[in-house]
């Protein structure tokens, strides 16, 4: 074998051997194999097995935008948050409380929900319903009694409830910019 054709062969072997360890693909593929020999429920049971760990993955995505925890202070992840959106019309969403110095807040996103497209309006139209608006970077945000609110992107909500003055410190952390175009 000619050395080409050797580096060609083992190329193709690490490139499978890394499809074969990708959850995603081995599903999709089982689903394609199982469709193919008829077995509709088993294929139907794949693809969904298949979207829940894409849904995971783009969770896992979104929840990079959480800033890290202040010094001194701690930070928890709601690692149940998923679950709750799909009985509210599904999405993602990703959600952190951040507690010290006898403060607290919790910062909640959300993308892709149907309740975020509820909230845009609302958000838009601050002013006209007695909210305050500010600017975090160059992020428009709501605020009344404890909470902010922002629609990144038109599409993905970002909430802060507690203490206003850390939220905005916190807040200022995040990449809105980047934000915007997640999940594209």
């Amino acid at each position: 074998m000619t050395r080409t054709l050797m580096m060609s062969a083992a190329l193709a072997m690490s490139l499978t051997s890394a499809a074969a360890a990708d959850e995603v693909s081995d599903l999709l593929t089982s689903a394609q194999e199982a469709y193919a020999a008829g077995d509709i429920q088993f294929a139907l049971d794949d693809l969904d097995m298949a979207r829940a760990k894409l849904l995971e993955q783009k969770t896992a995505s979104l929840g990079a935008y959480l800033p890290e925890a202040p010094e001194g202070w701690t930070r928890e992840v709601n690692t149940e948050m998923g679950q709750g959106l799909a009985m509210m019309g599904g999405g993602v969403g990703a959600e952190a409380t951040y507690r010290g110095d006898d403060r607290s807040v919790k910062i909640t996103l959300m993308a892709d929900n149907p309740m975020v497209a509820s909230m845009s309006a609302m958000i838009a139209n601050a002013g006209a319903m007695g909210m305050k608006t500010e600017r975090i970077g160059r992020q428009r945000f709501a605020t009344q009694d404890g909470q902010m609110m922002a629609l990144v992107g038109n599409r993905i909500l970002v909430q802060a409830e507690g203490d206003t003055e850390v939220a905005r410190t916190l807040l200022d952390k995040v990449d809105f910019g980047a934000m915007a175009s997640f999940g594209q």
